[in-house]
């Protein structure tokens, strides 16, 4: 068990370089399997899912340097051997996007039944089952393994979605290159991190129409050449330090490339009292000395935060918005409209003397300008909830103690050395 031990209080102050989305990055690595050119990425982050890719990449064949001083990782899977086999890792979600690139290269991948990640709630993979079998795929289990078989190319094909999910939408892009003809997906997801993966890959020479929307039509067949990508700043980091200087009463500036990601978190924000400037390449958001929940002008309604498929506030920054709930004046109603075990975690709140009340499992409700106090708090395995946590903790006078914080080292390198910049006093301890 990992904690964070917080002496909170002080008003954060200084400037932050974030590093590369998370959600961004994983993808990209599934998706490299594809080609046999040379490829370079950079501004790649340290972190625990990119651990255990580039120890697979390894296992595979693949020659791999990663120069983590200069956040670079080579890659060159051209010497794989024929019939070469690894174990997938089972420790994280993006596993089951290495799927795509093993049928092309192997002809078969194998997952077990159980993959992990966040406990958000149930997280199925059906859909991309159907993705796998729309493209040729033969699907089934053996023990506690889901085995995948393909041989050869499948022609393109249309699938309409039930639900924008991005791990599908990224599953059906990169099996829609290994297919011949032109494949398109209807209520496609549109995040950041899925346009970024499409700029990789066009980068890489595939030919992609429509990124950003929900209708993207890929062309089958692309030859793959050299490539060299740098990844964007995380648009969930920004938004995280900015949020910190919200709670902390501070005055934090964060590396930004891609503000025009910004205009709906902008939007949220100005609900807590609380605006931000984007300048010259920098977000900055300079807090009030009390945040204040903004009335709405039909009176009579309450306040709502609501997290959805982008372009909606997307439901991982849900939880630092719920903090900043919990320390403003007036009340706030949320709503996660993609997990609905999103919010169960509020009755730790409780324990720093936050008021919350969780309406339905979707729904919580928060009414903050309460006094805090500190406390000792236990983390689920969410990312962003460890980090709401400690955001709450670091804004209240006194020690507190995250307990099950290791789940920011997946998404964050440098999070902590950030926060100690900026004015945190915080420890890693056992």
């Amino acid at each position: 068990m990992t904690s964070l031990l917080v002496r909170g209080g002080q008003r954060l102050n200084g400037r932050v370089e974030p590093s590369a989305n998370k959600n961004a990055v994983l993808p990209v690595l599934c998706a490299t399997l594809l080609s046999d050119a040379p490829i370079m990425l950079r501004n790649v982050p340290e972190i625990t899912d990119v651990t255990r890719i580039h120890a697979f990449f390894g296992e595979l064949g693949s020659t791999v340097a990663w120069d983590k001083a200069a956040k670079t990782l080579a890659i060159d899977h051209s010497t794989i051997p024929a019939g070469a086999k690894a174990s997938l890792p089972q420790a994280m979600r993006a596993s089951i996007m290495m799927i795509p690139g093993l049928l092309a290269r192997l002809g078969e991948a194998r997952l077990e039944h159980e993959v992990k990640g966040c406990t958000l709630g149930a997280r199925e993979i059906d859909p991309h089952v159907e993705v796998f079998r729309a493209f040729g795929a033969d699907v089934d289990t053996e023990g506690r393994h889901i085995v995948f078989r393909k041989s050869g190319k499948a022609p393109g094909t249309r699938m309409w979605l039930e639900y924008a999910s991005v791990t599908t939408t990224e599953n059906f892009i990169i099996s829609a290159l290994c297919a011949t003809g032109t494949s398109q997906i209807v209520n496609a997801a549109c995040e950041p991190h899925v346009q970024e993966l499409c700029a990789f890959l066009e980068a890489m020479g595939a030919k992609i129409k429509g990124k950003g929307t929900s209708m993207v039509s890929v062309e089958g067949g692309a030859s793959f050449g050299p490539v060299d990508y740098a990844f964007a700043d995380d648009y969930h980091e920004v938004a995280t330090f900015l949020a910190l200087a919200a709670i902390t009463g501070g005055d934090i500036a964060v590396r930004n490339g891609c503000p025009e990601h910004f205009m709906l978190i902008d939007r949220t924000f100005a609900k807590f009292g609380a605006e931000v400037v984007h300048e010259n390449g920098w977000s900055r958001l300079n807090a009030p000395d009390q945040l204040r929940v903004r009335d709405n002008f039909t009176s009579h309604l309450t306040v709502k935060v609501e997290a959805a498929p982008w372009p909606y506030i997307p439901a991982d920054l849900l939880p630092i918005f719920i903090a900043l709930g919990v320390k403003a004046e007036g009340q706030v109603m949320f709503w996660n409209k993609v997990y609905e075990g999103g919010l169960t975690w509020h009755t730790e709140l409780s324990l720093f003397g936050a008021h919350t009340l969780l309406c339905d499992p979707h729904r919580l409700l928060t009414f903050g300008g309460d006094r805090l106090v500190p406390g000792t708090v236990t983390s689920p395995y969410i990312i962003r909830v460890a980090i709401a946590l400690l955001m709450v903790a670091a804004s209240i006078e006194g020690e507190s103690t995250i307990l099950d914080a290791d789940p920011i080292r997946r998404a964050h390198p440098n999070f902590v050395g950030n926060l100690e910049a900026l004015g945190v006093d915080v420890q890693w301890g056992e």
